[in-house]
This record gives C-alpha cells, sequence and structure tokens, in this order.
C-alpha cells in the first residue's frame, strides 16, 4: 500500500522517492488510487506556500504560487495539455493523425497557446481569491487527479504501451473509495465544494466524451490536459463565485 503511494507521489510530483518502488507492477496499477490524496498534499504544500506569503501584495503571490504549482508538479500535465491542444488541431479529427502528433515532443501554436491562457487564467483567479484562497488551492489539485482516477477507471486506454498503461489494470474498488471520499470531502466544502465538484464533473465528461469521440479513448497527455482544464475550471469558478 505504502509502495502504491510512493509511486503516486513520485509519478506526480518531483518529490523524489526510492527507485525500488516502481519495480512493483502491482504497486504501478495501485497507485491510481492514490492519486487525489497526492493532489491533497500538493494542496497542502501550496495553502501553506500561500499562508506564508498572506501579507505579500496580491500579484506578486499569485506570480509566486502558480511558479511552485508548476514547479511542484513538474510541469507533467501542462505537457499534455500543450500535446492535447497541438494534436487536437492539427490532427483535424483523424485518430491515427491526431495520435501521432500526440507523439511529437515538439510544441507547435496551438500548444504554446494553450499554455499560455492556462498559466494566465491561472494566475488571475489566484490573483483575484483574496488572502485566504485555502479552499481553491485544496480542492483544484484534488479534483483534478480524481478526475485522472476517474479517467483511467472509465475510459479505454488507447496506446500499447505508455505512461498509462500500468494503470489499465487498477483495483476498481479503492479507486471507488477514492472517488468517493473526494465527493465526501467536497461536501464538507459547502457551496465551494459543491461547485468545484460540479465544474470538475462538467469539465471531466465533455472531456471524456471528445476523447472516446476522437479517439476511442484517452492517452496520458489527454490525461494531462484533463487535470490541467480542471484546475483551471475550479480555480476561476471560485475566483467568480
Amino acid at each position: 500500500m505504502m509502495r502504491a503511494l510512493l509511486v503516486a507521489i513520485g509519478f506526480l510530483t518531483r518529490v523524489p522517492v526510492p527507485a525500488h518502488a516502481y519495480d512493483d507492477a502491482r504497486a504501478k496499477a495501485s497507485s491510481l488510487a492514490w492519486y487525489p490524496l497526492v493532489g491533497l498534499l500538493i494542496g497542502l504544500l501550496l495553502g501553506a506556500l500561500a499562508w506564508l506569503l498572506r501579507d505579500t501584495p496580491a500579484l506578486l503571490s499569485a506570480g509566486l504560487l502558480a511558479a511552485a504549482w508548476v514547479a511542484v508538479t513538474g510541469a507533467l500535465h501542462l505537457d499534455g495539455l500543450a500535446d492535447s491542444a497541438d494534436a487536437w488541431i492539427g490532427g483535424m479529427g483523424d485518430r491515427e493523425k491526431t495520435l501521432a502528433i500526440m507523439k511529437d515532443p515538439r510544441s507547435g501554436p496551438a500548444g504554446v497557446v494553450a499554455l499560455v491562457l492556462v498559466l494566465l487564467l491561472k494566475f488571475a483567479a489566484l490573483a483575484s481569491l483574496g488572502p485566504a484562497p485555502w479552499a481553491a488551492l485544496l480542492l483544484a489539485p484534488v479534483l483534478a487527479r480524481a478526475g485522472l482516477t476517474a479517467l483511467f477507471l472509465t475510459t479505454p486506454y488507447v496506446r500499447s504501451s505508455g505512461l498509462g498503461t500500468a494503470l489499465t489494470d487498477a483495483p476498481r474498488y479503492a479507486c471507488g473509495l477514492a472517488l468517493a471520499l473526494t465527493t465526501a470531502g467536497c461536501v464538507l466544502f459547502g457551496g465551494r465544494g459543491l461547485l468545484s465538484f460540479v465544474l470538475a464533473a462538467a469539465v471531466f465528461g465533455l472531456w471524456r466524451q471528445a476523447c472516446l469521440n476522437r479517439l476511442g479513448g484517452c492517452t496520458g497527455d489527454t490525461a494531462g490536459a484533463l487535470a490541467e482544464m480542471v484546475e483551471v475550471a475550479v480555480l476561476v469558478g471560485l475566483a467568480v463565485r
């Protein structure tokens, strides 16, 4: 169980974990159930930083929080977002062409624009949340990673190999329990939690259907794009609430 948690931490963050944790195929599959908890750990780190920056001007605080967010995750999901944006536009509706573009390590104009817009929206939302953005900083990363759990649990993985291959054998009961606990946690946040849950669910449903229509399933890149879109939706939704 602890090895699966270490795998999840090592994959979703830049926190170093023992290399031997990745040798267990069962731990890799079981790590999917721990994704929401890793999101919570990310949120707690960001919340602690926000507390340290509570007397810092709002724009500077937002910029530092956004930079820390990228640093702690290693821009993993931003890479998936950029690849998905390039592939969705360049693929022109063709499945094989879309998948081929996603494998290209280079970023095209669509990917760059997507990155700029997402980071800009995160920065603007964080600057608009005020000096105590605790709820947003917890809910956004948790729901984004819960979305990944739900995606791999319910959607075919279309690559024959890749980072998401091992997750297709994830324990369904443990993953379902993690999603149920995430939902209960949102309820505890009251109106903000419910709004965040609805926004995350809407983004999840729309993007999952788009992936099914175009690809017949998901890839690691589309999963990364989902995480980024959920985070943006929650942050912006809570900022304008």
